[in-house]
C-alpha cells in the first residue's frame, strides 16, 4: 500500500472533518463539569505505536463492534450506525475514537446523548457523566459516509455497483469510528441493507437474511473470532456467492462479480488444495470460513496492491486472478497464510509487520518451489533465492532499516517481506527443520485470536527449540549489519552504498506488490 501521510488539522478542515461539532451539552462545558470527578481525566488519543504514533486511543478497550450500514444505490451514500461495546481501563471524563471523513450526526453513551467534536482524525466524546474504571460502556455513533469522498487516505474502494473496503494499515477509521490499532481486536457483527439486485457480504458467516419493505434486504454477518480493524471486510455489489467444501468440511465461499463468475472459476477452484497444503504445515485453518473477493473495479489506481488479507474473505484485483496457476498460486498461498500470521495472530505494533509478511512470503515461496515454478528472478529453490537476498542484506538495512524497525515510509518495503523470509530461513538453519516447524505451531497456538510482538516470537522460539535465541534473532531483526548465515559460511554480503539510499520523502512504496510470491 502506498505510504500515506497523516492528515493535519488544517488539512482535515479543508475536507470538513476537523470543524468542532457538538450535540447535547457543549463539549467544553461538559468537559469542565466532568473534570471534578475523582480521578477521572480525558483518555489519551494515542496508543504510542512506533510507526503510527497518532493511531489508536487509550483508556479503554473495545470488546465488540456492531456496524449497521444502509446503502443507497442512487446517491452512493452509506447511512451507518457504529455501536461499540467497550470496557474502561481507568476513570474517564472523555474518550476518543479514530475517525476521518465521516459526517457524524449523533453520539450516545449508554443510551444518553453525549457531546462530541471532530478534530483532525479524532472523534472526541464527552459522556453526560464520567465513566468509572473497569466499567462496561456502549458508544453509538450515527453518521453518513461517502465511499467516493476524496481523503488524504481512505479505506473505501468504490465500484460501479457499490464498494469494498481495504483498511490496512491505518484507514479503517475512514469507514467506521473505531480504536484503529491491531492491538485492540474485537468481535464484529455487520448488518448490511441493500436494494434488490445487490448483495451485502462481510467478514464472518451469514447468520440472518431479512426481507424488508421498499425492495430491500438486510444481511447480517457475525465473526466467530475477534478481528483487527485493519482486516475487516465489508462489500456491497452485484455478486454471486460460490460455495464449496474445503478440507475437513471447512465451508468455503467466494464473493464474485456476477459478470466475471465463469472467467474466475479456475482460480477460485484452487482454494481447497491450498488450504490442505497450509494445514499440513501450520495446523487447522483458524476461522469459520475462507474465500476470495475479486473486487469489481478495473481502474489501475483502484487500490495499490494485488491482494489484501481481509479476514475470512481475501480482497483481490480481479484481473490478477485470470492468470494461470503458476503465476498466481504462490501469491494465493501468501494471502491464505495471513489467516494464521496477521489475522489469527495480529501484530502487537506496526513494527512487528515482518511477522505477517515474512511468514506469508516464506510459505508462499515454499509452495512455489515445491511445484518447480520459477520465481521472478528465474530461481527454483529457496536456497538460491535466499543467497541472492542475503547479498543485498546490508543495502536493505541501510535503505529500509532493520527488518523489525520500520517507519511509516518504508513499512511495506521488501525488507519486511523477503527480509523477513531471510530471518526465518536463518532461524531454520540454526535450529533445524523439525524444531522450526514445532515453534511455528507453538507460536500460533499460544497467541491465537490475540496479538503478538517480535519479542513474543523470540520467546516462543527459544522455549520450543531449547536454545536461547534472543541474541541470535535480535541481531538478525535489529542489527545494522547482516549476520553470518548458519550453514552457509561461503555466502557473502555486497557492501552497501550510501548513494543507493532512497530519499526519505519518497511515496513509491507498495503494499503486497513487494511480495516475492507475485
Amino acid at each position: 500500500m502506498r505510504y500515506r501521510s497523516r492528515v493535519t488539522a488544517p488539512a482535515a478542515a479543508l475536507i470538513g472533518t476537523a470543524a468542532a461539532l457538538t450535540t447535547g451539552v457543549p463539549a467544553q462545558a461538559a468537559t469542565s463539569r466532568a473534570a471534578g470527578a475523582s480521578g477521572a481525566s480525558p483518555g489519551a488519543e494515542t496508543l504510542g505505536d512506533p510507526v503510527y504514533p497518532a493511531l489508536g486511543n487509550d483508556g479503554y478497550r473495545v470488546s465488540a463492534y456492531h456496524l449497521d450500514f444502509a446503502y443507497d444505490a442512487v446517491t452512493g451514500l452509506v447511512e451507518a450506525t457504529a455501536t461499540l461495546t467497550l470496557r474502561t481501563t481507568r476513570p474517564l471524563t472523555r474518550l476518543s475514537l479514530d475517525a476521518l471523513g465521516l459526517d457524524i450526526r449523533s453520539v450516545r453513551v449508554d443510551g444518553c446523548a453525549a457531546a462530541f467534536e471532530q478534530a483532525a482524525e479524532k472523534l472526541r466524546i464527552t459522556p453526560e457523566r464520567p465513566l468509572r474504571a473497569k466499567a462496561r460502556a456502549t458508544v453509538c455513533v450515527a453518521y453518513t459516509a461517502d465511499p467516493r469522498r476524496s481523503l488524504p487516505h481512505t479505506g473505501w474502494v468504490a465500484t460501479p455497483d457499490g464498494f469494498a473496503v481495504c483498511c490496512q494499515p491505518d484507514s479503517a477509521h475512514t469507514v467506521f469510528p473505531c480504536n484503529d490499532h491491531p492491538s485492540d481486536k474485537a468481535d464484529f457483527t455487520f448488518r448490511l441493507t441493500v436494494p434488490d439486485g445487490l448483495r451485502g457480504v462481510a467478514s464472518g458467516r451469514l447468520v440472518r437474511t431479512e426481507r424488508l419493505g421498499g425492495e430491500r434486504t438486510a444481511y447480517t454477518y457475525r465473526s466467530r473470532s475477534p478481528i483487527a480493524t485493519e482486516v475487516v471486510q465489508i462489500t456491497i455489489g452485484d455478486y454471486v456467492i460460490k460455495e464449496r467444501q474445503g478440507p475437513h468440511g471447512l465451508p468455503l465461499r467466494d464473493v464474485v462479480p456476477t459478470a466475471r463468475a465463469a472467467a474466475l472459476e479456475p482460480a477460485l477452484a484452487l482454494t481447497p488444495a491450498l488450504v490442505d497444503w497450509v494445514e499440513q504445515r501450520l495446523g487447522a485453518y483458524p476461522f469459520e470460513t475462507y474465500g476470495l473477493l475479486p473486487c469489481n473495479n478495473d481502474a489501475p489506481d483502484a487500490f495499490d496492491f494485488t491482494g489484501l488479507e481481509t479476514q475470512t474473505l481475501t480482497l483481490y484485483k480481479p484481473n490478477y486472478l485470470l492468470q494461470e496457476e503458476s503465476r498466481i498460486g504462490s501469491h494465493m498461498m501468501h494471502e491464505l497464510v495471513h489467516s494464521y500470521f496477521g489475522n489469527s495472530v495480529s501484530p502487537a505494533t506496526w513494527a512487528d509487520l515482518w511477522l505477517n509478511e515474512g511468514h506469508a512470503d516464506f510459505y508462499g515461496l515454499l509452495y512455489r518451489y515445491e511445484r518447480g515454478w520459477p520465481d521472478s528472478l528465474g530461481m527454483t529453490t529457496l536456497e538460491a533465492r535466499m543467497k541472492h537476498t542475503y547479498a543485498q542484506g546490508d543495502q536493505w538495512r541501510l535503505t529500509s532499516g532493520p527488518v523489525a524497525a520500520p517507519d511509516a515510509v518504508n513499512l511495506f518495503d521488501s525488507q519486511r517481506y523477503l527480509g523477513g523470509v531471510l530471518v526465518l530461513y536463518a532461524l531454520r538453519q540454526q535450529v533445524g527443520e523439525a524444531a522450526f516447524n514445532a515453534l511455528e505451531r507453538a507460536f500460533l497456538a499460544r497467541h491465537r485470536d490475540s496479538t503478538a510482538s517480535t519479542e513474543d516470537y523470540i520467546a516462543v522460539a527459544s522455549q520450543v527449540s531449547g536454545q536461547d535465541l534472543t541474541g541470535f534473532l535480535r541481531e538478525w531483526l535489529y542489527g545494522t549489519r547482516t549476520p553470518r548465515m548458519p550453514g552457509h559460511p561461503d555466502w557473502t554480503v555486497t557492501p552497501a552504498k550510501e548513494s543507493l539510499r532512497a530519499p526519505r520523502d519518497r511515496r513509491d512504496t507498495h503494499h503486497h506488490d513487494n511480495s516475492a510470491t507475485l
